[in-house]
């Protein structure tokens, strides 16, 4: 079963747990497990049917570019990574 990981920001919403087992073989189907698991889960992720420009999925170490219909192992690794800004201007 694939595991996300849940950044620091967002363990509210899964109860604290940074690692949550779910199924689904593209993310979508893993962010809608996640918020049938942990409700507002998706609405923190997702802009209509598009993931936020502030959060970056990576699947097995790659960002995903297909978006929600990236695919997913059964035995893949899910990070939702919240962007990251700074630098000189």
């Amino acid at each position: 079963m694939p595991v996300a990981w849940i950044p620091s920001l967002m363990q509210k919403l899964t109860a604290g747990q940074q690692q949550v087992e779910v199924e689904g073989a593209t993310v979508r189907e893993v962010i809608a497990a996640l918020d049938d698991r942990y409700p507002g889960f998706k609405e923190r992720v997702l802009d209509g049917d598009r993931i936020k420009t502030e959060i970056a999925v990576a699947v097995d170490g790659e960002v995903v570019a297909a978006g929600l219909r990236a695919k997913v192992g059964p035995e893949s690794e899910v990070h939702f990574l919240p962007a990251i800004s700074g630098g000189a201007s």
